[in-house]
């Protein structure tokens, strides 16, 4: 038996790419609470009944799950924050004001999510509570522009949809789970005949309208066509006029628009967004609003953020850092001890050669060393193998 293989999608994170991913996290979190986003840090496992709470079948299959040796009820290892924190939010805080909280956490699935996805995702977040109007998703919306911008990732575009439009139809035509559910996979990869073959016995306009939304993506042209395209509808009427309204806010803003991206459609109820980097094939973060979810918690709360998976976005950033060190010798005599504190108050690294490893020191980076000259320690370049 190989003792060191680990189960299929779950992998170790080594040193330079936890690196990466630490340096990401701190400047992240750092740069939430410059905007005001409190750090919480919920459980890793819960009550499968409240880990659970609004978040639809699909988040369910996604959830390991075990029995409570202490109480003998369900437990869940969460598969997604964001419930979480409506949760504290909801029932802990209390706030009557607006509420900005940020987390950053390992989540587990019992599935991945792609071919290269790991069951692992380190995810980080944030959400705002307690403001219904469009300036908490323009707030929300470029917190995940900078966000991406400190990551060193480029977005090639921030895709906006409504999951009101998809809701408003499936009402309109009287659509039952089952086939939502299955609308809801075709839709999402725009698989067009499995689609017709779906809404074959959908009544119309519904059914057209089914059709059609697939077509209402890209430019500001895609709400055009929605309208033209989608029943007249004062829920679909309202949905593109936010859409129009929060372009319009981020028209810096690499935006463009695809009502067909039902991501989240089980918890979200309003705006969402997907942002997209270049030459990555999948959306590297997802958001959107979701009003309902604190309500089972006992206050349902205006509620709107994203989130994205830290260990896939820092193997985006254009230039990885990679820092060098400086090999000190070993003992404290002639000052040493005080050179190398002074140089790690400067921030450098510093790594004190053991005996006995000559010929090593290039694996732990070191590419200076510190040497005594004329009585006092200074930094050189190593020249050869050290």
């Amino acid at each position: 038996m190989r003792r060191w293989l680990l189960p299929e999608s779950i992998e170790d994170v080594l040193p330079p790419e936890a690196r990466r991913v630490e340096r990401l996290r701190r400047a992240l979190l750092d740069e939430f609470f410059l905007h005001g986003y409190e750090l919480v840090m919920p459980p890793l496992l819960e009550y499968i009944e409240s880990l659970l709470t609004g978040s639809g079948r699909d988040m369910d299959l996604r959830t390991f799950k075990l029995v409570d040796q202490l109480s003998g009820r369900t437990m869940g290892v969460r598969a997604d924050i964001t419930p979480q924190v409506a949760r504290i939010d909801a029932h802990l805080l209390n706030r009557k004001g607006v509420a900005r909280l940020c987390y950053c956490g390992s989540v587990l699935h019992t599935l991945p999510s792609g071919l290269t996805a790991t069951r692992e995702p380190l995810q980080i977040g944030a959400e705002l509570y307690g403001h219904a109007g469009i300036e908490a998703d323009v707030e929300v919306v470029r917190l995940l522009a900078r966000a991406l911008e400190i990551a060193d990732v480029k977005a090639s575009r921030i895709d906006l949809g409504h999951v009101g439009v998809f809701r408003a139809l499936s009402a309109r035509g009287g659509l039952e789970i089952e086939l939502e559910q299955e609308l809801f996979a075709v839709l999402q990869t725009k698989d067009l005949p499995d689609l017709r073959e779906l809404v074959k016995d959908v009544s119309e306009p519904v059914r057209s309208a089914l059709l059609a939304l697939p077509e209402c993506y890209g430019g500001e042209g895609a709400l055009e066509r929605a309208l033209k395209l989608l029943p007249g509808d004062a829920v679909i009427a309202q949905a593109v006029s936010d859409l129009k309204r929060l372009a319009a806010e981020l028209a810096d803003l690499p935006v463009s628009f695809d009502l067909a991206d039902l991501r989240g459609y089980h918890y979200h109820s309003g705006v969402a967004f997907a942002a997209y980097g270049a030459g990555h094939h999948g959306a590297i973060a997802l958001g959107g609003r979701y009003d309902k979810v604190g309500k089972a918690f006992g206050r349902g709360r205006p509620a709107t953020g994203f989130s994205m998976d830290l260990r896939e976005l820092s193997q985006l950033e254009a230039a990885p850092f990679s820092p060098r060190a400086i090999l000190a010798p070993s003992g404290e005599g002639n000052g040493l001890r005080e050179s190398v504190a002074g140089l790690r108050a400067k921030g450098e690294i510093i790594i004190e050669a053991l005996p006995g490893h000559d010929g090593t020191w290039a694996e732990t980076g070191c590419d200076r060393q510190l040497v005594l000259r004329a009585g006092k320690w200074i930094v050189e370049k190593i020249q050869g193998e050290v």
